[in-house]
């Protein structure tokens, strides 16, 4: 039984809200947050990365910058930036992209179903990128940044996001990168408890994407409830019990491919290095200059610098594999050519590789290849169903198996705490 419950929000006024959202934090590097927050005052990426506040040569991780998004946080809801609605909501947010739209429901999620696996995870988290967003978050004493969870469609559900989608949006803007965002409210009484009440018959949700502020979340949630019952002030209703979200049902997301970049041939020669891929089970098939975007499970793209693009198709043998997590075209890679032709045995640590969102295209790849790397493989994408079989398998994906587009905004939707 998930329990997913409406919020007092704090949001933008309406006429800062294309102002205020800004792209998740993890989005920019330093130097990319710093750019990107001049001549904006309003951008919520000045709260949510405020090293961009101090020099460059400023400690982000000092207790001073956590301390300098708070204060600004504050000065936006005493300027009237933000405003905070007096009754518990949910709220619909459509974001649409390239003609194709898709629609989530903005709440709070129990800590405790993520502690007890109602809400399942596909990825690992990595310590040292929760802390800080565990002091930010513990700063501000709210959550900024939804984490997007995912669903089984639910018709119940749709029915009420269809209703009030026929109402005037609270907000309708499209930002810098083309993506239309437009926010519902709903209020209604027997509406809110629908929507609670069948949620709680659903037993599975799904991180999709945003592991690590969902982990970091759930720590400041756990912390405070220990504190609270320390001082013996325990409330299994307060806030600190829940962590913002943003659910959207399963038949509308969609998962851009995760393509790979690798520097170098492990020693072999190209010939050597495509005589052994066949070895390993996959048909090659010379493509020469036309690109390959898989379109079909159990083929992958590899372009070679000064040779063109290969088709690779999993042989009969590869593509009998039925385990969630080894069938993944992801895995294919990784166990029956990254790691044992090219030596990538750990590909979250190793230099040799890199990853490329499917946003950027397959000309990216090529780029890529005959610049700092040497080759590139260009993936089928995951699908949400492969997502879910490997989370209710209480198994876990290879890094980078998934790219979600379009990126939730932060600072529409704030949780407080």
């Amino acid at each position: 039984m998930a329990d997913i419950r409406p919020f007092n929000c704090v949001r933008p006024a309406e006429k800062y809200a294309d102002q205020v959202a800004a792209l998740p934090y993890d989005v920019y590097n330093r130097e990319e947050a710093a750019e990107q927050v001049k001549d904006k005052p309003y951008s919520f990426l000045n709260i949510d990365r405020p090293e961009t506040q101090f020099a460059p040569s400023q400690d982000m991780y000092a207790p001073e910058v956590y301390e300098k998004a708070k204060d600004l946080y504050e000065s936006f809801k005493r300027d009237g930036i933000f405003v905070k609605d007096a009754d518990k909501k949910y709220y619909i947010y459509e974001l649409t992209m390239d003609g194709r739209s898709q629609t989530g429901i903005v709440a709070v999620a129990s800590i405790d179903d993520y502690v007890n696996g109602v809400i399942k995870k596909h990825e690992n988290t990595v310590e040292k990128k929760e802390l800080d967003r565990i002091n930010h978050v513990g700063s501000l004493s709210a959550q900024t940044g939804p984490i997007f969870l995912a669903y089984r469609s639910n018709k119940e559900i749709a029915d009420v996001v269809a209703k009030y989608k026929k109402n005037a949006p609270l907000y309708d803007f499209v930002s810098e990168d083309g993506i239309g965002h437009r926010v519902f409210v709903i209020d209604g009484a027997e509406d809110i408890k629908k929507v609670n009440e069948t949620f709680s018959g659903i037993n599975e949700i799904y991180i999709a994407d945003g592991h690590h502020r969902a982990a970091s979340a759930v720590k400041v949630g756990l912390k405070r409830r220990e504190e609270a019952k320390a001082k013996g002030t325990l409330d299994n209703e307060a806030e600190y019990n829940y962590f913002l979200s943003v659910l959207f049902p399963e038949d509308e997301l969609a998962i851009l491919p995760y393509n790979r970049a690798v520097s170098d041939l492990n020693g072999h020669s190209v010939e050597q290095f495509l005589l052994e891929i066949k070895k390993k089970g996959f048909d090659v098939q010379e493509m020469g200059n036309t690109q390959v975007s898989p379109e079909v499970k159990g083929v992958i793209g590899l372009y070679i610098r000064d040779k063109g693009w290969y088709k690779l198709t999993a042989g009969e043998a590869l593509a009998s594999i039925t385990d969630p997590v080894e069938s993944l075209d992801v895995s294919l890679l990784q166990n029956y050519i990254l790691e044992p032709l090219l030596g990538i045995t750990n590909p979250r640590n190793d230099k040799r590789i890199d990853f490329i969102g499917g946003i950027r295209g397959i000309g990216e790849l090529e780029r890529r290849a005959n610049s700092d790397m040497l080759i590139a493989f260009s993936m089928y994408p995951t699908k949400i169903q492969e997502l879910f079989a490997v989370a209710d398998a209480g198994r876990l994906m290879p890094p980078k198996s998934t790219w979600f587009e379009p990126k939730l905004r932060s600072g529409i939707f704030i949780h407080e705490f």
